[in-house]
């Protein structure tokens, strides 16, 4: 007499349910609608005022996020990495041109997803759409608080910050972390004060000890956990 097939528990259901979606291993092969594309340092993957039709994953490599005033002066407004997406914004239907420019700053690895294929991925592939939205809401998250510290904090502050995130010091348990290429000319950008400044706290933290930084225009810098100190000082 054949044994009764096993069903599975509730347990085992919610355990699958529950699993965490692998971008990466969604993104493994490309298809219809998604192409590798591989950029070089200094090199635009698209620019302010292109025809928004497609959204970018970063696989491998650092993306620097820029807006141009109508008066021509310009503003970092973000440095992106491994996990991040770029030109999300196209999703949107009264979103038709891009409003800022997306540039290489490493060597890069980039999946390029047009728009019609992400909207239908979002549709029907419920732990890819799960995953995206709580990226989005972290992102709008770390955009309100990049707002309050632009307001309401020194430079100093905006600084240490700045380098803390860009660092990911604690994110994989790690008390320092190094980032390339990243120049004080892009930093000023990003903190809303001058180069001088910038060089200025960059010489007082390496002499506290808080980050390990080499010449004025170094593409390399270490940052250690200590820096917090600098953010939660009153």
């Amino acid at each position: 007499m054949p044994s009764p097939r096993t069903l599975p528990t509730r347990k085992s259901l919610t355990q699958k349910e529950t699993k965490l979606f692998d971008p990466k291993a969604f993104f493994a092969n490309v298809g219809v609608g998604r192409t590798f594309r591989r950029y070089r340092p200094k090199q635009a993957i698209f620019s302010q005022g292109d025809l928004a039709d497609a959204v970018f994953y970063i696989q491998e490599g650092k993306v620097k996020f820029t807006v141009v005033s109508k008066q021509g002066k310009e503003a970092t407004i973000a440095l992106l990495g491994p996990g991040d997406f770029l030109g999300e914004a196209c999703l949107a239907s009264d979103q038709p041109l891009r409003l800022a420019t997306a540039t290489a700053i490493t060597d890069c690895s980039i999946l390029k997803i047009e728009k019609e294929r992400m909207l239908r991925t979002l549709h029907e592939e419920h732990g890819f759409s799960g995953m995206f939205v709580d990226y989005m809401v972290k992102r709008h998250n770390r955009t309100q608080a990049n707002l309050v510290d632009q307001l309401f904090n020194s430079s100093e502050k905006r600084l240490a910050r700045a380098l803390l995130m860009l660092s990911r010091v604690g994110k994989e348990a790690k008390s320092e972390t190094v980032i390339p290429k990243v120049s004080q000319e892009t930093l000023a950008e990003m903190v809303g004060t001058t180069r001088p400044r910038v060089n200025f706290f960059m010489n007082k933290f390496r002499k506290l000890g808080l980050i390990d930084y080499k010449g004025d225009h170094s593409c390399e810098l270490q940052v250690h956990s200590s820096l917090l100190s600098v953010v939660l000082h009153e």
